[in-house]
């Protein structure tokens, strides 16, 4: 039986060593385990910067996802990001993802305020483009552009630190 739960600081171990995993497999890259760690850990830490979700099948962890969330002015509400999925091997293609992610969007539908759900993948991931479509997602049409700052090793960022407002002229 697959049970999901919400992640706690106890489970940043793992969560970080699925993102590791995750990272590698989907994209061939190796993620800093410092920045890393560090990450999972402001997130478990503040759940205004998300929530991560571990699925257990039989007390062993299985599965993860993470959301965040995006502002809307055009809904006037929150969508919701999947992010940070993985699945271990051995779990694979026994309804770990699936039971996740109808959680989540159990979840989504009862609060109010939010908008939806939306995800990102890498656009070689096949497997997860067939996952994903055969749980009712559709393609939006949008594509992601992103300028990195921290990854790029032209910045870096500080994750406790508040947004910075940009001046009106």
């Amino acid at each position: 039986m697959i049970t999901i739960r919400q992640a706690t600081l106890s489970d940043a171990p793992v969560v970080a060593e699925f993102n590791r995993c995750m990272a590698l497999e989907t994209e061939q890259f190796r993620l800093d385990p410092a920045v890393l760690d560090a990450g999972v850990a402001a997130v478990l830490a503040d759940a205004a910067k998300g929530l991560y979700f571990l699925a257990e099948v039989d007390g062993e962890i299985a599965g993860q996802l993470l959301i965040t969330y995006e502002w809307s002015d055009w809904r006037n509400g929150n969508w919701w990001w999947i992010q940070s999925v993985y699945v271990r091997p051995a779990f694979r293609g026994q309804g770990v993802f699936r039971t996740l992610f109808e959680q989540v969007a159990r979840l989504a539908r009862t609060r109010p305020g939010i908008a939806g759900l939306r995800l990102y993948m890498h656009r070689a991931n096949q497997r997860a483009r067939r996952a994903y479509t055969q749980l009712g997602m559709k393609h939006s049409g949008y594509e992601v552009f992103e300028m990195d700052f921290v990854l790029s090793g032209r910045g870096t960022a500080a994750p406790d630190a508040p947004a910075q407002t940009p001046p009106v002229d």
